[in-house]
Order: C-alpha cells, then sequence, then structure tokens
C-alpha cells in the first residue's frame, strides 16, 4: 500500500508532504487498518477548515480523500501524525 498525504494551510501557509510504501514494512498491517478507517471518514471534496487551520489530502493506492483541521477524527489525526513524522 502507498500512502502519501499533502498538508496545505497553516499560519504560514507552508505546504508539506509525505509518504510510506508498507510493501516491505513489518508493521504494514497497522498502517493499512489506519488508513482504511481515516479514508472512510474522509471527504470526496476539500472542506472549508477553519481560518489558518491545516488541510489534508490523503491519498491511498491512488485513491484522494479530504479532512481538515479541527474535523479530523482519532483515526485521521493518528495517520497524519504518523506519516509526517515517518514519511519520507
Amino acid at each position: 500500500m502507498h500512502i502519501h498525504i499533502r498538508r496545505s494551510g497553516g499560519f504560514a501557509a507552508i505546504e508539506r508532504r509525505a509518504e510510506v510504501d508498507t510493501t516491505d514494512r513489518p508493521d504494514a498491517t497497522e498502517w493499512h487498518a489506519l488508513a482504511d478507517q481515516a479514508m472512510a471518514t474522509a471527504h470526496a471534496t476539500p472542506p472549508t477548515g477553519v481560518p489558518d487551520g491545516f488541510r489534508y489530502a490523503l491519498t491511498v493506492d491512488g485513491k484522494t480523500a479530504y479532512c481538515a483541521d479541527p474535523d479530523l477524527t482519532e483515526a485521521q489525526r493518528e495517520l497524519v501524525t504518523r506519516l509526517l513524522k515517518e514519511g519520507a
């Protein structure tokens, strides 16, 4: 599974990207479950969000969905955090 995130917005409006390929990862099952949960509750189009809040485009195996602060689900927040921390 290939997971990609694009974070935009925020006070400084600096875009950040990260991605993880779970193919050879020992924790691939965890990533798959988290990505599935996050995508299940994401939007098909970018939500408005709040001024100076972050907006996210999550792409999992070529399918993109959107979410925004402060309305992230727990799964979305965890996936975003892990991707930005561990992703390349």
